[in-house]
C-alpha cells in the first residue's frame, strides 16, 4: 500500500507542477525576445516543447496500446510539428494548454479512497478461542471448524457458525438490511460480520473464516471492482472523430500549397483546447456544485456516468428508511395513559445500550417527558431490564422476557398490526406485576424519500427499483409508499451483484445507479456505473466503495446528484461542440495560408476563454 500510495503522490505532484513550470518557462522565453536574445528565447521556448513531449509521447503510447485514440494524441502532432517548422511559441503554447487541461481532468478523476481499505479493517482478525478451561486470543484465519468461540458484546461474529448458549441477539443490517436486532436461539446459524448486540455468547464455528459470509462479500467487492468496463473520457470519445478529419485537412493544406507550416497552422487551431479545457472544466464545476449540495463525488468520470444515468437501484435500510429504530405506536393497556406508559419505560431504559432502549429513551425526550433515574435496575442484556421508578417496579423487554418473570403477556399479542411481517418490534412494559402497555417499534421511512421516485424521473432516470435484503412484506409496504418500478426483495449481496450486472447489460436501462449504505450494499456498489453510498453509523464500508457519498441525512440527494451531472455533463458537451465549430472555421483559413502558427495558437486561446466561460456555468443551478 505505501508503494501505491506513494506512486500517486508522485503523479499528483508532477501533474500540479507540469502547468507552472510551463508557464514560468513561456515567460522566461518571452523576456529573452524582449531583451534582445531571440535565439536564446527560442531556446526556452524549443526545450519547453521537447520536455513535454517525452512524457505526452509515453502517455499516447500507453493509451494506443489499450486500443484507444486519446485527445491528446492531436496536441502530440501539432507539438512535433511546431518544433520541425521552427514555430517554438506555438508549440509552447500549446503544451501550456495540454499540461492545464491534464491538471483539470486529474483534479476531477482523483478517487478520494482506496477501494477495500475500510472493508478490510473492518473484517473481524481477532477471535477469543475455547482452550480447556478458559479461552485465548488467536488469529481470526486460526480458528477450524468445531472450534467454539466467544463473542462479547459489541463484538463482529467472526465466522460463520452454530451459536451454541440459549440464545444470540445480533444487529444484521449491515449483512441482511434488516434494521431491527434479531435473537438466533441454540443451534441457530449465524453469518460473520453481524454485530453482537445482547450479552456474550458461544459459538461454534461451521466454516473456515476465509470461506465465511464476511470474507466472501470481500471477495465480491473485488471480482465487482474488476468486472466494471473502462471509462472513456467525454473528450476521447470526440477526439476520435476529430482526430482523422485534422489529419486530412492539414495533409490537403500542405500538398496543395506546398508549404509545412500550413500544414502546422492547421494543426494549431485544431489542437482541441476545448476539449482538453472545457469538458475538465465543466465537470469540476459539477464535482464542486454537488459538494456544496452535500453529495462528495469522487471523480470527473463518476459525474459523466450520472449524468448519462437511466437507471436508479435502491437499497432500503438506511436508504429509504432512516435504519433505526423508532417508536412508531404505543399502546396502553389497564387504564394506563400512553404517555406514563411511555415515561415509566423510557425511564427504566436510561440505563440500558441496547438499540432499541436507546430510541425509546429518544422518543420520551422528543415528547418532552420528564424522566426519573431508575433504582435497583437488574438488567438481561438483548432481553429486558427491570428496575424502581418513583416507587414502583417497573419491567421493559421482550415478551418473552417479561413471561419468565411472572406477566401476563397474552393482550400483547395483538398489539402493532401484523409484527414481524410488518418489519414491527414490540416492547412490553409491565409495572408492578401488571402488564401497562406495549410499545411499537419499526424502521420509519425517510420524510423526503416518498418523492425522490419522481424527482429521479424528472431529472431523466427512466426506472426506479428497490433491492433490499429484507423481508419481502416489508419492502412491498415500502415501495408502494414511495412508488417504485420494481421490487427485489430479500436479496443476497450475490443476489444484489446479479441485478445490477443484468441491467448494466440492458441497453435501455445503462448506467445503473445503486445506492445504498451497508455492507451487504458494497459489491453492488462497486459494480454498478456509479456507486451512490448513505454516510452515516456503519456506512464506512459502503462509503469507500462507492463513486459519490451524500454527506447530508437527505435521501433527495440522490436526484440532485443525478441533475447536476445531467447540466454538467450537457455544458461539457455544449462547450466542446461549440469550441470545435469555431475551431474547424479556423482550420479552413489556415489550410488556405490567412492564420501562421502563432496567430493560431493566439486565436485558440480566444476560443479557449469563451468555451471555459461557458464551461463555468455548470458551478450554478
Amino acid at each position: 500500500m505505501p508503494n501505491v500510495a506513494s506512486k500517486l503522490l508522485r503523479t499528483d505532484v508532477r501533474t500540479r507542477v507540469l502547468p507552472v513550470a510551463t508557464l514560468v518557462l513561456i515567460a522566461s522565453g518571452a523576456a529573452l525576445q524582449l531583451a534582445g536574445a531571440p535565439t536564446a528565447g527560442d531556446a526556452v521556448w524549443a526545450a519547453t516543447v521537447a520536455v513535454m513531449l517525452v512524457p505526452l509521447t509515453v502517455s499516447i503510447a500507453r493509451t494506443l496500446a489499450a486500443g484507444r485514440v486519446g485527445v491528446d494524441a492531436i496536441a502530440l502532432i501539432a507539438m512535433a510539428g511546431a518544433l520541425a517548422v521552427g514555430q517554438y511559441l506555438a508549440g509552447a503554447v500549446i503544451a501550456l494548454m495540454l499540461s492545464g487541461g491534464n491538471a483539470l481532468e486529474a483534479m476531477a478523476s482523483r478517487r478520494a479512497r482506496q477501494e477495500l481499505t475500510a472493508l478490510l479493517e473492518r473484517m473481524p482478525t481477532i477471535a477469543h478461542r475455547r482452550c480447556g478451561g478458559g479461552w485465548e486470543e488467536v488469529p481470526v484465519g486460526e480458528l477450524a471448524v468445531g472450534d467454539v468461540v466467544l463473542v462479547r458484546a459489541g463484538e463482529l461474529v467472526p465466522v460463520d457458525g452454530a451459536v451454541q448458549s440459549p440464545e444470540a441477539v445480533l444487529d444484521q443490517s449491515a449483512l441482511t438490511g434488516e434494521p431491527l436486532p434479531v435473537t438466533h436461539v441454540r443451534g441457530a446459524i449465524v453469518r460473520s460480520g453481524a454485530a453482537n448486540a445482547g450479552e456474550a455468547f458461544e459459538l461454534r464455528a461451521t466454516r473456515l473464516a476465509s470461506d465465511s459470509a464476511y470474507a466472501n462479500i470481500v471477495r465480491l467487492v473485488r471480482a465487482a471492482e474488476t468486472q466494471r468496463a473502462p471509462f472513456v473520457r467525454l473528450a476521447d470519445r470526440y477526439a476520435a472523430i476529430f482526430l482523422p478529419l485534422t489529419l486530412v485537412i492539414a495533409a490537403a493544406a500542405w500538398a496543395l500549397s506546398g508549404d509545412a507550416v500550413r500544414a502546422v497552422a492547421v494543426l494549431v487551431v485544431a489542437t482541441p483546447c476545448p476539449l482538453i479545457l472545457a469538458a475538465p472544466i465543466a465537470i469540476v464545476s459539477g464535482v464542486s456544485r454537488a459538494a456544496r449540495l452535500g453529495v462528495i463525488v469522487k471523480g470527473g468520470a463518476a459525474i459523466e456516468r450520472l449524468g448519462e444515468a437511466r437507471t436508479v437501484l435502491l437499497d432500503k435500510t438506511g436508504t429509504l428508511t432512516l435504519g433505526t429504530p423508532t417508536v412508531q405506536d404505543v399502546v396502553p393497556f389497564d387504564g394506563n395513559a400512553e404517555e406514563e406508559v411511555l415515561r415509566l419505560a423510557a425511564s427504566v431504559d436510561q440505563l440500558s445500550a441496547h438499540v432499541l432502549a436507546e430510541a425509546l429513551v429518544h422518543e420520551a425526550q422528543e415528547r418532552r417527558l420528564r424522566l426519573t433515574e431508575p433504582t435497583d435496575a437488574v438488567e438481561e442484556p438483548g432481553q429486558g431490564i427491570e428496575g424502581n421508578v418513583g416507587g414502583r417496579r417497573v419491567a421493559v423487554g421482550s415478551g418473552g422476557w417479561l413471561r419468565s418473570r411472572g406477566y401476563d403477556t397474552d393482550s400483547a399479542d395483538t398489539a402493532g398490526d401484523d409484527g414481524e411481517d410488518a418489519g414491527l418490534a414490540k416492547v412490553l412494559v409491565g409495572v408492578d406485576g401488571r402488564l401497562a402497555g406495549v410499545v411499537v417499534m419499526a424502521d420509519r421511512l425517510r420524510d423526503d424519500a416518498r418523492e425522490l421516485a419522481g424527482n429521479l424521473r424528472a431529472a431523466g432516470v427512466d426506472h426506479v427499483a428497490m433491492v433490499t435484503g429484507d423481508r419481502r412484506s416489508v419492502a412491498e409496504r415500502i415501495a408502494a409508499e414511495t412508488g417504485l418500478d420494481q421490487l427485489y426483495a430479500e436479496q443476497s449481496p450475490e443476489d444484489k451483484l446479479n441485478v445490477v450486472r443484468s441491467m448494466r447489460s440492458d441497453p435501455a436501462l445503462a448506467p445503473v445507479v445503486m445506492v445504498g449504505d451497508g455492507v451487504n450494499d458494497a459489491p453492488a456498489l462497486a459494480l454498478a456505473d456509479v456507486g451512490i453510498a448513505m454516510s452515516g453509523p456503519g456506512a464506512t464500508v459502503s462509503s469507500e466503495t462507492a463513486d459519490a457519498v451524500i454527506t447530508v441525512d437527505r435521501i433527495d440527494r440522490v436526484a440532485t446528484a443525478v441533475s447536476v451531472g445531467r447540466r454538467a455533463l450537457g455544458i461539457a458537451r455544449q462547450s466542446v461542440v461549440f469550441g470545435i465549430g469555431l475551431s474547424a472555421i479556423a482550420m479552413g483559413f489556415a489550410a488556405l495560408g490567412y492564420i501562421p502558427p502563432v496567430g493560431g495558437a493566439l486565436l485558440q486561446e480566444g476560443i479557449d476563454v469563451a468555451v471555459i466561460l461557458n464551461a463555468l456555468r455548470a458551478l450554478s443551478g
